[in-house]
């Protein structure tokens, strides 16, 4: 900072090496930090022509001042300029600011979206207010136009002298970059006495900063300038990038170390690539395939009017898969979409298709190649118009009210089209996260019909089973009073007022008594699953004689199967364990299930033989089990205990009913009915109940 043989403290004296305005400004700079605490961040012009960035900022109790000169001298604009040239917006705006003098730039608009600091004030003392990222022209309408006409005219930079009054002469440069141009505003009086610089060294720390890798050869292909990205992009030591280092020489330890896409004749290649130093505009060449896997984009540009190139490579590898995963599933997205049977169509907020099915088309009877030219909602109206005369067009435009809303609050809409044609439609209007809008239809017209039949089937079975309940409650209790008056004209007859009847009169008699107590105890059964479906069977538990119990149900079956011509039809066998404990349940229910097995038994056994009714007891339980010789558990005996279906054919006639009640029952009780087969013929039936009926009933 100082002349030789100055004193450090020396420094605090500012006029003796900053010019005299410099002096005064960094002084006042140092007593806001002092007093109020304001750090800073300045530029300041030393005496020798330098340039020194001053920074300030409160430390601990006092103040700190750090001096340097700056990265960014006078000579270093032409190589700024050409790295501004061939970098993103980001890298522009970092070289533009490091510019010490006034420096902007525009977009592709031609409007000025860019200027540092210089800049802005050159504009404040012109009487012109703007920020950073809005600044103000600095130029008449009538020299910009001319200025932005001659730019356009040509590829290269283009220059206009400039002046306003107590601020001097300006050249004014101006050169593309990416997505626009630049410019910067040189002192015209200083120009001549410019040195030619031909070095890059000064720029070393605006590219050391940058995390682009970047590397910047002389006309001799000599490495004059890298950044640390660039070694790490291809792991090269510091101890290898010299400077002076030959760009061959690079690029031969790249390929012996399979840093390079492979190539049939690398020599070749090589010469390709080295046309760089010879093009006056930027270049970018093919991406690079790298053998691990990377690809890497490669721009070339000369780095200025002594020759050399800067190069600035990306690795686009990450870039890459995801556009092929974004290109992967766009396509599954649309394989999904056109594979779906609803159709579908997605507006954009100006009101034109962006995406549809083929489904959507042939719903609608919609050309596919009008729908693939994005048409706006109201042509699609117009074509549906044209399609369905009666009501496609008045259809759309309804729709539209949903489409076009955009309305943030608005809810997703769904809907039912009956269209002229027979048509049935489910829609839906879904409002998308970026705005657009999708539209889904669905044809149920089928279903519907399909919803309507099984409707109409449904009410038809709740009217017939309305009718069974009716039929069967009615039919029941009229069968009741005829069947009671042959009961007893039956019995008058087998009594003393049939003395005069003969063996065979007699025999009919017996018939027709048993037929009849068969029938009264179907109708008995009828009309208990009548009052269990209905939800109305009620228990009444007492207490019971188990042998009583037997005896009833000894009774009603020798009513149902009685002795004919001497003949017995059955053989029953009862066993009833000694000590049996009391016994609570519905006597009633109970007798029906004793004489329903025990009739069920009969049937299924042959003329006169065995059927044993053994009643024991196991803890708390009561076992009545009933054994035949008959053929055994047929399935048809084991889905009467499950279900209600009677399939009975000659003897083993009513078996689905009799099980159907004792199964229910049994059920009431809190009991369990099982059947098995015995050997080496003849079923088993097994009834597990409760002792206590009434207490299994509270548990439950």
């Amino acid at each position: 900072m100082l002349p030789p043989g100055r004193q450090p403290e020396s420094v605090l004296n500012f006029p003796s090496w900053l010019s005299h305005g410099d002096a005064d400004k960094l002084a006042r700079l140092l007593e806001d930090l002092r007093v109020n605490g304001h750090a800073f961040a300045v530029s300041l012009n030393a005496l020798d022509g330098r340039l020194i960035r001053a920074n300030g900022w409160v430390l601990g109790g006092g103040a700190a001042m750090r001096l340097r000169p700056a990265f960014l001298q006078a000579q270093s604009e032409p190589t700024l300029v050409a790295a501004a040239a061939t970098g993103d917006l980001a890298s522009v705006r970092a070289i533009l600011s490091a510019l010490p003098n006034p420096a902007f730039a525009r977009n592709s608009d031609q409007r000025l979206i860019f200027a540092n600091q210089a800049y802005l004030q050159l504009a404040k003392a012109l009487g012109k207010s703007g920020t950073e990222a809005a600044p103000p022209e600095l130029l008449d309408t009538a020299q910009l136009k001319q200025h932005l006409l001659d730019c356009a005219k040509s590829d290269g930079p283009g220059t206009m002298t400039v002046g306003w009054p107590g601020q001097g002469a300006f050249e004014l440069v101006e050169f593309p970059i990416t997505g626009g141009r630049a410019g910067y505003l040189r002192p015209a009086e200083d120009e001549s006495n410019q040195p030619v610089v031909t070095g890059l060294a000064h720029i070393g720390g605006i590219i050391g900063a940058l995390t682009t890798p970047i590397a910047i050869f002389n006309a001799r292909r000599e490495l004059v300038q890298f950044n640390a990205a660039f070694a790490k992009l291809w792991n090269l030591s510091r101890t290898f990038l010299v400077p002076g280092l030959d760009e061959r020489a690079i690029l031969d330890k790249l390929r012996t170390d399979g840093m390079l896409p492979n190539q049939v004749d690398y020599q070749t290649w090589r010469s390709q690539h080295l046309q760089s130093y010879t093009r006056k505009t930027p270049h970018e060449n093919e991406p690079w395939h790298l053998p691990d896997g990377r690809t890497i984009k490669v721009i070339s540009a000369p780095a200025g009017a002594a020759g050399g190139v800067i190069y600035v490579y990306e690795d686009i590898t990450e870039r890459l898969k995801l556009e092929s995963t974004n290109k992967a599933f766009s396509n599954v997205q649309r394989e999904t979409i056109n594979a779906l049977s609803e159709a579908v169509a997605v507006f954009g907020t100006n009101g034109r298709l962006t995406l549809s099915n083929p489904r959507l088309s042939a719903l609608w009877k919609l050309p596919m190649n009008e729908l693939g030219q994005n048409p706006h909602i109201d042509q699609i109206a117009e074509a549906s118009g044209r399609a369905i005369p009666e009501d496609g067009a008045s259809i759309w435009r309804d729709l539209k009210r949903g489409i076009i809303d955009l309305n943030p609050t608005r809810s997703d809409q769904t809907g039912r089209l009956n269209r002229s044609d027979g048509r049935l439609l489910d829609y839906t209007i879904t409002r998308l996260p970026d705005g657009q809008t999708m539209m889904t239809f669905l044809d149920v017209t089928e279903s519907a019909s399909y919803s309507k039949v099984l409707k109409e089937r449904n009410d038809a079975l709740v009217a017939a089973d309305l009718l069974k309940d009716a039929f069967v409650e009615n039919v029941s209790y009229e069968l009741r009073s005829p069947l009671t008056n042959i009961i007893g004209f039956a019995d008058l007859l087998a009594g003393s007022e049939g003395g005069s009847l003969n063996e065979r009169q007699r025999a009919y008699i017996d018939y027709i008594r048993a037929s009849s107590v068969t029938l009264g105890v179907l109708i008995d059964n009828i009309l208990d699953l009548a009052s269990v479906d209905a939800g109305i069977a009620e228990l009444r538990p007492e207490l019971l004689d188990v042998s009583t119990l037997v005896d009833k149900a000894r009774a009603g079956l020798s009513a149902t199967f009685p002795e004919v011509s001497g003949e017995k039809p059955i053989n029953l066998v009862v066993d009833i364990e000694d000590g049996m404990p009391p016994f609570i349940a519905d006597g009633t229910r109970i007798v029906q299930v004793l004489y329903n097995l025990l009739s069920n038994a009969a049937r299924f056994s042959p003329p006169g033989g065995e059927i044993r009714l053994s009643v024991s007891h196991r803890a708390n339980r009561m076992l009545f089990i009933i054994e035949d010789e008959g053929p055994g558990v047929t399935d048809e005996m084991r889905a009467a205990i499950q279900t209600r279906i009677d399939t009975p054919s000659g003897r083993q006639r009513g078996a689905g009913l009799g099980l159907a009640i004792v199964k229910t029952f049994v059920n009431l009780h809190g009991g369990t009915i099982s059947a098995e087969k015995r050997e080496p013929r003849g079923s088993r039936i097994i009834v597990n109940l409760p002792r206590d009926s009434a207490m299994a009933g509270v548990a439950e």
